[in-house]
């Protein structure tokens, strides 16, 4: 948890940096690099992290399914740590090459919260493996909450200390993981050669499996929805509501205080009460009827909903990963938890590329989108209910 909460506050800690520092600063050869128009530059800067961060989520967690889950956290996060230097580094010298290389380093190396999940969830029986994993989630929903708030306070001393505080936590996180996380034993190690893991047993390759299908379509179709809610909703508000940061941050507030509340206390309960299959069900129709009507709310009716649509979101959220690991985690945990974070880093570049054409016309039409897009998700997993009911059965025969 405490990995969890301290590497997103390190993710999250920029955020409300980058923006200004490329429209509202003072022109330098970062922020108008060759001439091109600062706007640009950033939405490079924006994307390339994302890139890294679905490059090594592929990989890594499968990669700690080979050589040990503490040996690859640490190794990661101490390429975090310097990620973050390096970054630091770029915006000391100016130099836009830099920074892209060094977010970039800093994405790749933190597809390391699938190992977290992992880590998590094979602490089962000793704690129940959705009680786990919901509890790695309500820290990484936190760390999404106090990451912005802690950047925004940090940026007056200016932009390159912000990255060094980030890299300040990862380093935190490093040392905790070297004298608090048991070592791996040696029968959890196959020793497979690195490039041969990196060819055959990177997250993927999964997908061979028919099995596992139904669920990677589900999530795929309902992450599409939600990135649509979670990249455009700020557009709404401004476009709608004429709203400030002050505002859109409340609005995040009350979305994310609901995420850590059902996260830490309803999701394990609902698991074992209804199960994942279930569950999943009802908080995807509860979130896609959500976002259809929150282009009608009114101001304050906004808020009440988006503290709904958290409550839905970390239901579903926390189901997933409980349901990916139970079924399917003999097949390398860190592997499928890997799954999960790339459909969903692969599924942010792609709404947030068509979003940003759908929402020229009008940011209503972005929403509609998100919640037609759960909707089917909903139904994708209902029409193939029965074949995961028989599969479930099927790994709980002795």
């Amino acid at each position: 948890m405490l990995v969890g909460l301290l590497g997103t506050i390190g993710i999250a800690l920029p955020y409300p940096v980058l923006a200004p520092y490329f429209i509202d600063y003072p022109a330098n050869d970062l922020t108008h690099f060759m001439g091109f128009h600062p706007k640009i530059l950033l939405g490079i800067s924006l994307a390339i992290y994302p890139l890294g961060l679905l490059v090594g989520s592929i990989y890594i967690g499968a990669l700690s399914d080979s050589f040990g889950r503490k040996k690859v956290l640490l190794i990661t996060l101490v390429g975090s740590v310097v990620g973050y230097g390096l970054t630091a580094w770029a915006v000391y010298v100016e130099s836009f090459i830099y920074f892209v290389l060094a977010r970039f380093v800093t994405g790749l190396c933190e597809g390391n919260i699938s190992i977290a999940r992992a880590i998590a969830a094979e602490l089962h029986p000793d704690i129940d493996r959705t009680r786990a994993l919901s509890l790695v989630y309500a820290a990484t929903y936190t760390g999404w909450l106090l990451g912005p708030v802690i950047g925004g306070f940090l940026m007056v001393y200016g932009v390159a200390e912000v990255f060094l505080m980030a890299g300040l936590g990862m380093l935190l996180a490093t040392i905790l993981v070297m004298f608090l996380i048991a070592q791996d034993k040696e029968e959890d190690i196959d020793n497979t050669s690195f490039w041969r893991s990196i060819r055959e047993n990177n997250s993927l390759t999964l997908l061979k499996h028919i099995d596992i299908r139904p669920i990677f379509w589900f999530y795929f179709l309902y992450s599409m929805g939600l990135n649509a809610f979670y990249d455009f909703y700020p557009v709404w508000f401004v476009d709608y509501y004429q709203a400030d940061g002050k505002v859109i941050s409340l609005a995040t507030v009350c979305l994310t205080v609901v995420m850590i509340l059902v996260s830490s206390t309803l999701v394990a309960r609902t698991q074992v009460k209804y199960g994942e299959i279930k569950a999943m069900l009802a908080g995807g129709m509860v979130l896609s009827l959500l976002l259809l009507i929150q282009p009608f709310s009114s101001y304050h009716q906004a808020f009440v909903i988006f503290a709904i649509i958290g409550g839905a979101i970390a239901m579903t959220n926390g189901m997933v990963p409980s349901y990916l690991s139970h079924y399917f985690g003999h097949l390398g945990q860190g592997k499928v938890m890997g799954l999960q974070t790339s459909t969903f880093c692969i599924t942010n570049v792609i709404i947030a590329a068509v979003g940003g054409f759908v929402s020229v016309f009008d940011s209503r039409w972005i929403l509609f989108l998100g919640a037609a897009l759960v909707f089917l998700a909903v139904i994708s997993l209902w029409r193939n209910r029965q074949s995961q009911f028989i599969m479930m059965e099927k790994v709980k025969a002795p």
